[in-house]
């Protein structure tokens, strides 16, 4: 993670030559286009597999599932997902080191559709491994670089970049729909592994569409922040196999297994961020306002995990209720599992334009990021609260509208959260760490994903109060308490807003 004497920064260029043909993406630049295509399937393949692997591990061998017990399974899920998270850091070194953020981009897209014909062909336990460790790989690097390649089509000072970010969201959540809507009906027609076979195609068509349009994108696309310098290829070679190795070891001895993984995940999220920081905030290559930006980062850092730490249960305690609490009878048909985690893209698609337009209106005179940040933490401890009134019931007890309703202030809380999270560490980036702050910013997820898995082995149907009023609870003090650190964050920010 060293940086060498004569470091190339990505440049910085008006955003006039960014985006020089006058052409725009509702009223965005023009590339914008194409980075939001490439993610709407990567996130189609990525989405429509989720919610059918926790399914695919719980259920009963008989029912064509691996027989794994629930708790086991939703925390496998989110270390998953956390993992997932967790390597964007390797995909964003790469990417500044090596290979420039296009190429990791291009090549992580192929690692995933590996790992879902890994899902898909090999069976039993083998192919879970193999599909979740190449699928974690390659998001990892795809998802830091796609983010990053957006922020690079906009100058620091455009105030249309908020609106740009929540755009791409809405892309990503084009290919959250329909994931799980395709995949969900493929697994109850034909079965599981027709489903990931399903995501494969998906993330294929993403693949195919991005090699033929990644020649259009802007040099900058190209550019090796930070080159390593090729004595030193060796000495990383020997420590990327000593942790491989590491990691085999701890497997093979049981030190890491699948009831304690969202857990280990967890606190290799805490110590990279810790890592991270220290490298970032010790480097003598960043001035002291980029230093300054950096520290005030990380309150923000703090607020991300904590939100996605309740915000993933989607894929794991909202997932179990929606099998064994949900009312999904629909006019005598039962609507898949996989379905209800449909509604939150859908309202994102819609409300995704009306939040960027709202905050191109408002401009300069839109909430700060704290107070962004804040109230999405406020919104979501609602939210889990909102579960109270419907706890007490049998199976089929909670009507489908209330789920509805519930995942709708998700939505609202994420898109407060979620997409000016993305814009804010590309504004907050050092020069030379360009892609690694915008990991940094996906470590956040990965250590809330990662908790999301620990917190669902406490869930049970039997003791819904206490779960969802302590989360509930917890999430709206920690608002309240951000809302009054608003000022001195801002200062920190040295004229990011």
């Amino acid at each position: 993670m060293g940086t060498p004497t004569e470091p190339v920064p990505p440049a910085r260029v008006s955003t006039e030559s960014r985006n020089p043909s006058g052409k725009t993406f509702f009223g965005q630049p023009r590339m914008l286009a194409n980075l939001f295509s490439v993610e709407m399937w990567e996130r189609f393949s990525f989405y429509g597999m989720q919610v059918v692997v926790l399914l695919y591990m719980y259920f009963e061998v008989s029912e064509g599932g691996l027989g794994i017990d629930q708790g086991v399974a939703a925390g496998i899920i989110g270390a998953y997902g956390g993992s997932v998270y967790l390597s964007t850091i390797l995909g964003a070194w790469v990417a500044d080191r090596l290979l420039g953020s296009e190429r990791v981009l291009f090549y992580s897209a192929i690692i995933i559709m590996l790992g879902h014909i890994s899902l898909a062909l090999l069976p039993g336990i083998v192919g879970l491994a193999a599909g979740l460790i190449l699928v974690g790989l390659g998001s990892g690097g795809l998802k830091a670089n796609a983010t990053t390649l957006v922020g690079s089509l906009y100058a620091p000072d455009d105030d249309r970049r908020d609106a740009g970010f929540s755009l791409f969201y809405m892309g990503i959540n084009i290919g959250a729909l329909f994931g799980p809507l395709l995949t969900g009906l493929t697994h109850n027609l034909l079965g599981f592994h027709f489903a990931f076979g399903l995501a494969a195609i998906g993330m294929a068509f993403g693949l195919i569409q991005y090699a033929l349009t990644r020649k259009n994108l802007p040099e900058e696309a190209h550019v090796i922040a930070d080159p390593l310098p090729r004595q030193k290829y060796l000495p990383v070679a020997g420590i990327a196999v000593l942790a491989l190795a590491v990691i085999i070891v701890a497997v093979l001895t049981r030190l890491v297994t699948p009831a304690n993984l969202a857990g280990v995940v967890a606190a290799v999220s805490v110590a990279a961020a810790v890592i991270y920081f220290i490298v970032i905030l010790s480097s003598r290559h960043i001035d002291r306002t980029e230093r300054r930006r950096v520290l005030s980062f990380i309150p923000m850092f703090i607020a991300s995990a904590a939100f996605f730490s309740i915000f993933q249960q989607q894929f794991t305690v909202i997932t179990l209720y929606s099998d064994q609490r949900l009312d999904r009878s629909v006019l005598g048909w039962m609507v898949p599992i996989e379905w209800v985690q449909s509604f939150n893209p859908v309202y994102i698609i819609v409300l995704a334009p009306v939040f960027a337009a709202i905050w191109t209106r408002l401009g300069h005179r839109q909430p700060v990021t704290p107070l962004k940040f804040a109230m999405a933490l406020a919104i979501m401890g609602l939210a889990v609260l909102a579960f109270i009134p419907l706890a007490g019931g049998g199976p089929n007890s909670s009507p489908l509208p209330a789920i509805a309703g519930i995942l709708l202030l998700f939505t609202l809380a994420e898109l407060l959260l979620s997409p000016v999270g993305l814009s804010l560490s590309t504004k907050l980036a050092p020069r030379i760490f360009h892609a690694q702050m915008v990991a940094l910013n996906f470590l956040s997820v990965a250590l809330g994903t990662a908790t999301s898995g620990v917190l669902a082995k406490f869930y049970d149907p039997t003791n819904e109060v206490p779960y969802f009023g302590a989360i509930g609870a917890a999430a709206i003090a920690l608002a309240a308490a951000l809302a009054l650190a608003a000022r001195p964050i801002l200062n920190l920010m040295s004229g990011v807003r």
